[in-house]
């Protein structure tokens, strides 16, 4: 506050003024005392507190708490509360936050590599995707952003991405011909529904429900939990199960965050992470199959294509990527068991 010369301040004032002060000292203090004894690590991530991603995500801090006995916290900002993802990890860069759950398809913009996930039709089945990210490959994978200040921390199962859309059933490729189909910010998507006939057009998921409803696109793509979750439904009444691509999510923590961290400190957050896994791959399966009867119920109509005519629509996309870096990556999965 400032007091003009010649003016003295009312008695309210200097106590408001007086209170002022010892509230700010209070609130530094406290927070001092608490940075020492507890650190305290913040997450965003763009979901609704009901998916099964935020479920182990609460998991994940819970264990950390207990190992840490409370030394160590995680506190959660759900549902695009600091922004997109590729704003949450721009975010995470800045030492603003310090982990993040994102898609891997954002994180084409900063990790190249991470355009294999894009890539449709690359893993040949569950257990092959498995087998890839807990080989060499996915833990070289995770490691590809420091560069970038990112440090990958884990794969959480996302299912299989399949079409959803307004106004009629996908049951070929030829059937998304003129249809504006919204996806991720990532290179690969775009190519792959513009290889298919579509016309590809990136929006932020926590804008996707309005667009998709007033008509701004036609369809989108994603897996049974997301879509249930989002609602989407409601306005997209067929669900095509091409199950295009696997992307997974990934958890990340930017590298300065992670280099703070002592090495008991570390150890705590990663046996946290890792417990995490197998508790959000369980609660995927269960999800995803609860997710389908609802939608049945919800009078969406599931329609089972022949996956054929898809995989030979993005065959030139494959030739295409050779030579990039995510072909790379493509090539070494197309050859591991």
């Amino acid at each position: 506050m400032i007091i003009p010369p010649g003016h003295t301040l009312p008695i309210n004032g200097l106590r408001y003024l007086w209170f002022g002060i010892i509230l700010t000292m209070t609130c530094f203090l406290s927070a001092c005392r608490q940075a020492e004894d507890v650190r305290v690590l913040r997450l965003a991530h763009t979901l609704d507190t009901s998916h099964p991603v935020h479920a182990a995500l609460e998991f994940m801090a819970q264990e950390l708490n207990r190992r840490s006995s409370g030394k160590m916290q995680i506190k959660i900002y759900p549902g695009s509360q600091l922004g997109s993802e590729r704003e949450t990890i721009e975010l995470m860069q800045l030492g603003a936050i310090d982990l993040v759950k994102t898609s891997t398809s954002p994180l084409e913009g900063f990790i190249p590599g991470m355009g294999v996930f894009g890539i449709p039709y690359v893993f040949r089945s569950s257990e092959h995707f498995w087998n890839v990210l807990e080989g060499e490959i996915g833990r070289e994978l995770l490691e590809l952003g420091k560069s970038q200040k990112l440090k990958g921390l884990c794969y959480y199962d996302a299912g299989s991405r399949s079409f959803y859309t307004r106004t009629g059933a996908v049951n070929a490729p030829q059937d998304l011909k003129g249809l504006k189909i919204r996806v991720q910010n990532s290179r690969t998507s775009i190519q792959m529904i513009d290889s298919m006939g579509g016309a590809a057009t990136p929006i932020a998921f926590g804008e996707l429900y309005s667009a998709l409803d007033q008509g701004v696109v036609d369809g989108a793509e994603n897996n049974p939990p997301s879509f249930l979750s989002s609602r989407h439904y409601e306005v997209c009444p067929y669900y095509s199960l091409d199950e295009h691509t696997m992307v997974p999510d990934v958890i990340l923590i930017g590298t300065e965050s992670w280099e703070r961290l002592s090495d008991e400190q570390q150890q705590w957050l990663k046996e946290s992470v890792d417990a995490s896994v197998p508790f959000q791959r369980a609660l995927w399966a269960t999800k995803t199959k609860e997710t389908m009867a609802t939608l049945k119920d919800a009078g969406v109509e599931i329609i089972e294509p022949d996956k054929a005519p898809f995989q030979q629509a993005v065959a030139a996309l494959h030739e295409g990527f050779k030579e990039t870096e995510a072909g790379y990556w493509m090539q070494r999965v197309l050859q591991h068991p």
